[in-house]
């Protein structure tokens, strides 16, 4: 079964390597990849010697050790990667708190606490004795489940910020699974300055020892590099009979990696509900900085969330030279600086940069003498963003595809919010399907 695998990110290449593993001949798979690299949202840069992630912090974690362990082996071997434990805060004024939020509530100035504690408490026992369904939007989603207090001190200021829409245009379906729900004796404990923990699948992640997150998909890309072709942009999908050509090239199976959005580009004769259900998904682009600093070492943490306005643009700032002592070059450190915008709207001017750097001073994380340069990057597909009639638009293109002989894979392939592992996982099942599909013929 000739294959034609559309984009070599993470989950392309690791489809590739699933289905050499099924059993598939090498020489039937090909990758189209229009960069002049592979990685996808795995893209890493080095500047003068200092490493970071150009579509934002990354880290590898997983609930499934056989992915896991299957990630690690192929990319690069258990050597090659640092085992980190999370320290994650968030840069409230002029203190840190306790990540997540709801765990760290007596980190806060009294009245802050105060009116987080008895919002969430007020919202838990809302929940309690009303066993109506959860609000459709998220704002009202937010105050629903974490009370105004919490709304008003983290979740509204930090989400407009990531979102850049008015929370009530963001659907609530996209939190179910994502954000685990604490109990509210931890959060009552951690109010009184009781330490509880939340999120502990995080607690321990692995990075690259060099070469930043593109290290793990060079290593995987490494045996098949004779099947990927780098420069090659899809600009034609054309069906014939049971198959496609891609750029003119028959295959009996395409799999698509690439986002949604660019599909009405290139397939021909594809319906107009289609093309426009494909076209209407939103998304939200992410500029990124490096901010080199003449800092010989960081505080320990790995990555903060900053809340207010007036801690510049950046809503979240990963310790990037902390993730591995090859990041930076000896006696330096860096922070990787993340700024969203609507990947449908132009992106920010080179006055961002300025912004970016004067609210970390504000935000007391780095003094202007320690600036050495900062160096900018953009992703222009970085996160879904689940407004009102997302999966009325999302099924329409998906059902499409599935009736039409395309396999959909990948975070923006299938506009699904998935995380690294998760790319790979739902790559193990499709191999498997397609060799199944393969042995009947």
């Amino acid at each position: 079964m000739k294959t034609a695998i559309l984009g070599a990110g993470i989950s392309g290449l690791a489809l590739a390597r699933f289905l050499i593993e099924e059993g598939q001949a090498p020489d039937d798979i090909q990758l189209f990849e229009a960069a002049s690299k592979v990685g996808g949202l795995f893209h890493s840069k080095t500047v003068d010697g200092f490493t970071y992630d150009v579509s934002g912090g990354h880290i590898l974690f997983s609930k499934d050790t056989e992915v896991l362990d299957w990630i690690k082996r192929h990319g690069g071997g258990e050597e090659e990667f640092v085992r980190r434990d999370r320290n994650t805060k968030i840069r409230f004024e002029d203190r840190w708190v306790h990540y997540p939020f709801e765990n760290g509530l007596g980190d806060l100035p009294p009245q802050a606490n105060f009116d987080c504690l008895k919002g969430y408490v007020d919202a838990w026992h809302a929940r309690s004795i009303d066993d109506s369904e959860a609000p459709g939007d998220f704002q009202s989603w937010i105050r629903w489940r974490f009370g105004d207090g919490i709304a008003k001190h983290f979740m509204d200021p930090y989400n407009d910020k990531i979102w850049k829409r008015p929370l009530d245009q963001i659907s609530s379906g996209w939190v179910a699974g994502r954000v685990p729900d604490a109990p509210v004796d931890d959060v009552i404990k951690a109010s009184v300055g009781l330490r509880t923990e939340g999120y502990t699948h995080q607690a321990i992640f692995y990075y690259p020892r060099s070469g930043g997150f593109q290290a793990i998909t060079d290593h995987i890309s490494t045996p098949i590099s004779s099947r990927i072709r780098l420069s090659t942009p899809v600009t034609q999908l054309q069906r014939t009979g049971e198959g496609w050509k891609v750029n003119g090239e028959a295959f009996d199976c395409v799999v698509s990696t690439i986002p949604l959005t660019y599909l009405p580009d290139v397939i021909e004769d594809l319906p107009d509900e289609v093309a426009g259900a494909m076209r209407a998904l939103e998304y939200n682009s992410v500029v990124t900085y490096l901010v080199a600093l003449d800092r010989a070492e960081h505080p320990d943490l790995s990555w903060i969330y900053l809340p207010h306005a007036t801690q510049g643009p950046a809503n979240r700032i990963t310790y990037m030279s902390n993730y591995s002592p090859n990041m930076a070059p000896t006696g330096k450190t860096s922070f990787l600086c993340e700024v969203t915008f609507d990947g449908k709207g132009p992106a920010p001017g080179p006055e961002l940069e300025g912004e970016v750097v004067d609210g970390l001073i504000r935000a007391g994380l780095m003094t202007r003498d320690e600036f050495l340069f900062a160096d900018r990057s953009q992703a222009d597909h970085a996160y879904v963003v689940f407004d009102h009639g997302f999966d009325e638009r999302r099924e329409t293109a998906l059902a499409w595809l599935a009736a039409n002989g395309i396999e959909p894979l990948g975070r923006f392939g299938r506009f699904d919010y998935d995380n690294s592992d998760t790319c790979v996982i739902k790559a193990r099942e499709l191999a498997s399907r397609l060799a199944q599909r393969s042995t009947a013929g």
